[in-house]
């Protein structure tokens, strides 16, 4: 499928859906603490998203029960809320969607329970700046490989791995479009960047190794080892000059 160019004012509506999804995924962070069930996180999303007039994209998707991916220590991604309470020393990733007025906004955090370790303190902070890496190399001109070879050069050199079978995309009116954007690779492949583009980067970082298995469910995915996972996500719009991060409070 050829890319989506988004013209100006696309890009200005998917800010606000940017906005909208950036304010709530700030809410969820802020409930996440021991005791809280899951399942909480999805009904804060449910009622949020309706006040403000938003579309859970995630509700549906291919048959995803639910509003948001909670995906909890050695979960990766697509974990789905259930009746499991946070306990101390966890962490959580977040990843949530809304559509607004037919636009996507895509985006993703990371948080600890409580006190945790250092190493895992460690990894969500790399994961974060792997994310902040490959944005800003996602700039006109570059080639699309150019965000993966900053996310993957830093988070090896940290001694963590990059999830190889999931990836960020092209988002806009729909939540997966072209190109595939992955967060590993030499820095001359892909298609050459354009303004216009918007993409979800989002770093998965494991602890461990990077293979991954899934759940029975057909959803959750976690690491092989067992090793801690932490994953990191915005939506941005490749212009002329420096990227444009979307989904900001």
């Amino acid at each position: 499928m050829p890319i989506v160019i988004k013209s100006d004012e696309e890009i200005a509506i998917m800010r606000e859906a940017g906005r909208h999804v950036a304010q709530v995924l700030q809410m969820l962070v802020e409930h996440v603490r021991p005791g809280v069930v899951e399942r909480e996180l999805d009904e804060l999303v449910r009622r949020e998203f309706a006040r403000r007039g938003v579309i859970p994209t995630f509700l549906g998707y291919q048959g995803y029960p639910a509003t948001v991916c909670i995906s909890v220590n050695d979960e990766i991604v697509h974990g789905i809320p259930g009746d499991r309470a946070f306990q101390e020393g966890d962490i959580v990733s977040i990843d949530l969607g809304c559509t607004y007025r037919g636009f996507v906004a895509d985006c993703a955090v990371t948080v600890g329970v409580g006190r945790i370790s250092p190493e895992a303190e460690r990894l969500i902070r790399v994961t974060e700046e792997a994310l902040w890496r490959g944005i800003r190399a996602a700039r006109a001109g570059s080639r699309l490989g150019a965000i993966g070879h900053a996310i993957q050069t830093y988070v090896e050199a940290e001694g963590f791995s990059v999830v190889r079978e999931y990836v960020g995309h092209g988002v806009g009116r729909q939540m997966h479009e072209d190109p595939q954007v992955p967060n590993y690779g030499p820095p001359d492949w892909g298609p050459v960047l354009r303004k216009g583009m918007v993409l979800a980067i989002e770093p998965m970082v494991n602890m461990g190794t990077w293979r991954t298995k899934r759940d029975p469910d057909g959803w959750t995915v976690r690491t092989a080892d067992g090793s801690l996972s932490a994953h990191f996500e915005h939506t941005i719009a490749i212009t002329d000059g420096d990227p444009v991060v979307l989904t900001l409070p």
